[in-house]
């Protein structure tokens, strides 16, 4: 039998599992699963993570333990991957320890430009396409920037913006208004800084979005039988409508996940200001990203 292996990323959003098999030289996935944990909600003024918040990621990784039993994924073959917010909150030892009594396996807290190359070589591994392109992966607490060509990673960047953080920021309290978008604009441009002219020196031939914010802009086009490449036409529309609503439920926005709509405003508002800053004209999602990389390390490793 062939030995399945389990990707596990902790983002500040969202908790994901992959479990994998390889076949014909490729990681071929069984099953997914996935948890919106919000992790960056719960970040408090003295810089620790609440213990509310901190429970609602060891459930999720309870969960995750029973399903590597139920799949019958061997102990060597588990990769767990954490982001943002556990590099930055002040207790994120305690964490990792109480993780490690439930789910019996350390996790490794990656630094910005790792996630960042990680997110490339999942992008490559499931993303057709030729030429230079600019990947962004706006997470919950951060957003990742890489320009590569083939294999080769040209620049990569991992900043201090994510649709949840930006959400308890700027879009905490409906109904929204145009001045949220602004200021969420001029945080993404200081955030962005000398970073801007670097990447628009080196330019790209296509954009790819690999992220629950992205995605969730496709989900909705492709509800609504529309186009799914991202443009600014299309985000300009969202935001129009985004701000029509009367309170944060957003029920009133058609093909709009419910699960995603907590950070809805936020993440369009950041897509939004790096289409203007960045003169995109079009965003295409990426067939994968983090957890797809650290899949391919396992891959990798087995071989």
């Amino acid at each position: 039998m062939t030995a399945r292996y389990a990707a596990i990323t902790l983002g500040s959003n969202s908790f994901n599992m992959l479990v994998a098999e390889t076949k014909a030289g490729q990681p071929t996935i069984i099953a997914k699963y996935k948890r919106k944990v919000r992790l960056a909600e719960g970040i408090q003024a003295d810089g620790s993570l609440s213990e509310a918040v901190l429970l609602r990621g060891l459930d999720c990784l309870a969960m995750f333990a029973d399903m590597l039993l139920k799949e019958g994924v061997a102990e060597d073959n588990v990769a767990v991957i954490a982001t943002a917010t556990l590099r930055k909150i002040a207790n994120s030892d305690e964490f990792c320890q109480r993780a490690f009594s439930i789910l019996a396996h350390p996790i490794e807290i990656i630094s910005g430009m790792r996630e960042a190359e990680l997110i490339y070589q999942g992008m490559v591994a499931t993303t057709c396409g030729q030429g230079r392109r600019l990947v962004i992966d706006i997470g919950g607490a951060s957003t990742e920037f890489i320009i590569g060509d083939g294999d080769k990673v040209l620049l990569k960047n991992s900043l201090s913006m994510g649709c949840v953080t930006f959400n308890e920021r700027f879009f905490n309290s409906a109904p929204l208004q145009d001045l949220d978008f602004d200021d969420a604009k001029s945080q993404v441009k200081l955030t962005l800084g000398d970073n801007l002219s670097e990447l628009k020196a080196l330019g790209w031939h296509c954009v790819v979005g690999a992220s629950g914010s992205v995605q969730s802009v496709v989900e909705l086009l492709s509800h609504r039988n529309e186009s799914t490449s991202i443009t600014l036409d299309v985000l300009k529309s969202l935001k129009s409508e985004i701000l029509a609503q009367p309170d944060s439920d957003m029920t009133a926005i058609v093909g709009l996940n419910q699960e995603r709509a907590p950070t809805f405003a936020a993440g369009v508002s950041i897509l939004l200001a790096l289409f203007e800053l960045l003169n995109i004209e079009k965003l295409n999602l990426s067939g994968g990203a983090l957890r797809e990389g650290v899949l391919q390390l396992l891959a990798n490793k087995l071989k």
